[in-house]
């Protein structure tokens, strides 16, 4: 009997006949499960020109090679159709991808910047054109400060400059040790800072 007619051992047949032949995508690909299940990485689409943005919309698809689907009815097939929202990738909701992190951005500042990141789609999620793409995102990281840390400093002892000190200012932190807080004034305005977010970590990050 030849194994690799077998439907079912068909994939794994192909496997140890040619594992140096696999491609990288077969490892996403589950064997003999539905077509229209398929992680995308796994098929190739027509673009549907006649698609209207946001709506639902049909594109005709087809498997990569080794890679093996069935239908509704446990047929083997390898051209097919899948439903999606006729949407560019980088027009998905940002749940729909994952970003690259920068932290070397001030995210506390005036006013709020940016930086260049990678994006890439998420396995399941069918989308039209590159998977991977730039996109300019706004500084969200943190370096584990904490906001109410520091407003509790601040109200207690701000006066030693102990807020600014948490938050590695240490040249502001010193100041404010050595004027008494600028007599009271100083230590005022930072409850103030700290309270409403202005003043953030020396490094740029955001309040955890």
């Amino acid at each position: 009997m030849d194994v690799s007619s077998y439907c079912p051992l068909k994939g794994l047949a192909e496997l140890f006949l040619n594992p140096t032949e696999m491609p990288p995508y077969v490892t996403k690909c589950p064997s003999n499960g539905l077509c229209s299940r398929l992680p995308p990485d796994c098929m190739t689409c027509n673009t549907n020109y006649s698609c209207v943005y946001g709506k639902p919309a049909t594109f005709d698809c087809k498997v990569k090679p080794y890679v093996h689907c069935v239908d509704q009815n446990n047929n083997e097939q390898e051209n097919f159709t899948v439903n999606m929202t006729c949407q560019f990738c980088w027009q998905l909701p940002t749940t729909d991808y994952v970003c690259t992190n920068s932290t070397n951005c001030m995210t506390v500042s005036c006013p709020r910047q940016r930086y260049n990141a990678t994006c890439t789609v998420r396995d399941h999620i069918h989308c039209l054109g590159n998977r991977v793409f730039p996109k300019m995102l706004y500084c969200n990281w943190t370096g584990g400060y904490k906001w109410s840390t520091a407003l509790a400093l601040s109200i207690t002892l701000g006066g030693f400059g102990a807020d600014r000190f948490y938050l590695g200012q240490w040249r502001e932190g010193l100041g404010k040790l050595f004027s008494f807080g600028g007599l009271g004034i100083w230590t005022l305005i930072d409850v103030l800072l700290i309270g409403v977010g202005y003043v953030g970590p020396a490094d740029g990050s955001l309040y955890i």
